[in-house]
């Protein structure tokens, strides 16, 4: 069987394309993933004990585009749901990022209320201020906190992700992790936090039910790209990886997962538990929370950062991107092969962010220049 399309991965950025192509243009397509499931890394499945785990990590979904909301919003229903994340500072649980309420834990009050007078009146209330801004302040006590929450909140834990200082890493990074002059403690302040009620492995099945749409898994498709027909390619894996590393390898960060069930109903106060200084891991996540299940037993997970593994986050400084440049180059010259997603253009996307893009490719880059399959 011939396809017009063949797409490289079976998470987001292949999925929307596949369903795209297929129900808009009629596309036949192939969607080709060297893992046994489809999803990506936001694939979902129950364990041993009947609980919804995220095998990759927590995936929470937030955004601010209506668009991609009302997107997959035609394969999923959703649960309302807004992340909160606690993090170990000296012996006590304090949200983050950090805000008025982490100042009232850790500080007399005093010397707490002051702190947050001073914050209202330099940045104004609800304002989320970047850390590494706020160390540059000729205010005494801002410059303190400031350092206080980059020795004890921020440093540990990005030495842990990236193996790199804040400031060696570029500013989509290092801006995630605010100071919320409020008390805010969500996680993300985005206009749409929730999660697919059924899990994001059902959502993925719905998008990609299609006759058009046939999916080989457990496959590199290298090993069928020779003797399947197709006419054009979707890459949503490594960039490097498709030429070969001919240019040198790109670094990635990876992540190892030790999860386990254990036989209580509740193990944490929330659903994650950041650890930026003591421990090798960097955060424990208990998956009932994200999920809305009710089950006797619980299910966690810790995440080991590492430098080998699965390619899962880009580095984002400026040798590596101009690296990647060279690779891009390349890959613009490559007129039947689009690249699309996290790893095939080097970007640290959230998953919003990836839909959006293969949207916008749809959009932009194929519709134009397809015309429907009969």
């Amino acid at each position: 069987m011939a396809f017009d399309y063949l797409i490289v991965g079976a998470g987001f950025a292949g999925a929307v394309l596949a369903e795209r192509l297929a129900t808009q243009l009629g596309k036949r397509v192939l969607i080709v993933d060297k893992r046994t499931h489809i999803g990506g890394n936001a694939f979902d499945t129950y364990d041993e004990s009947g609980i919804l785990i995220h095998p990759y990590g927590p995936h929470i979904f937030h955004t601010n585009s209506l668009e991609v909301i009302d997107y997959l919003s035609q394969f999923t229903q959703w649960r309302p749901y807004q992340h909160r994340v606690l993090g170990s500072v000296e012996g006590q649980l304090v949200p983050i990022p950090f805000n008025m309420d982490s100042l009232k834990t850790l500080f007399p009050s005093e010397y707490a209320a002051r702190l947050e007078r001073k914050l209202v009146e330099r940045y104004g209330y609800g304002v989320k201020q970047p850390i590494l801004e706020m160390m540059n302040e000729s205010d005494a006590d801002l410059k303190y906190l400031a350092e206080y929450i980059y020795k004890n909140v921020f440093l540990g834990y990005t030495l842990k992700q990236w193996e790199r200082k804040p400031d060696e890493l570029d500013a989509s990074v290092t801006s995630r992790v605010p100071v919320n002059i409020s008390k805010d403690d969500r996680y993300f302040g985005d206009k749409y936090q929730m999660m697919p009620l059924h899990g994001y492995t059902k959502m993925f099945e719905r998008m990609l039910f299609h006759p058009n749409i046939k999916v080989m898994l457990n496959t590199d498709y290298r090993e069928i790209a020779e003797i399947v027909p197709f006419d054009k390619m979707i890459y949503s894996g490594p960039v490097d990886a498709f030429f070969d590393y001919r240019y040198g390898k790109l670094p990635y960060r990876s992540l190892h997962f030790e999860h386990r069930t254990l036989d209580t109903a509740q193990y944490q106060p929330t659903g994650t538990v950041n650890y930026p200084n003591e421990y090798a891991y960097t955060r424990i996540s208990e998956f009932k929370y994200i999920t809305g299940q009710t089950h006797d037993k619980t299910s966690i997970v810790t995440e080991y950062p590492r430098s080998d593994g699965d390619p899962y986050y880009p580095i984002p400084m400026p040798e590596f991107n101009a690296l990647y440049k060279r690779y891009e180059a390349d890959a613009l010259l490559e007129d039947k092969v689009l690249f699309v997603g996290r790893l095939a253009t080097y970007k640290y996307y959230n998953m919003d962010q990836i839909v959006a893009q293969a949207l916008s490719v749809f959009n932009k880059q194929i519709l134009p220049n397809e015309p429907r399959a009969d």
